[in-house]
């Protein structure tokens, strides 16, 4: 969406009743807070079918194995 589309857009709100103005502001609020949840969702799901994949498993597990001799490096025991 360009700039003058975005301008007409905030005259005609402008142009409404405070009240309309409000529930418009709510509304839109509304669809960018729940389809924010929706990405969240999708994101999750997406991880936890990665976390279940037997060839990404593998791969952590060659990376766990590969640093594990570094784990300590500048820390010390207790």
């Amino acid at each position: 969406m360009n700039v003058t589309s975005l301008s007409q857009i905030e005259r005609n709100v402008i142009q409404l009743p405070r009240d309309e103005q409000l529930l418009l502001v709510e509304r839109i609020v509304h669809r960018l807070r729940k389809k924010n949840k929706e990405e969240e969702r999708d994101i999750e799901s997406q991880l936890a079918m990665m976390a279940s994949d037997p060839d990404i498993q593998k791969e952590l597990g060659k990376i766990n194995e590969e640093f594990a001799p570094t784990e300590l490096d500048g820390l010390e025991k207790y």
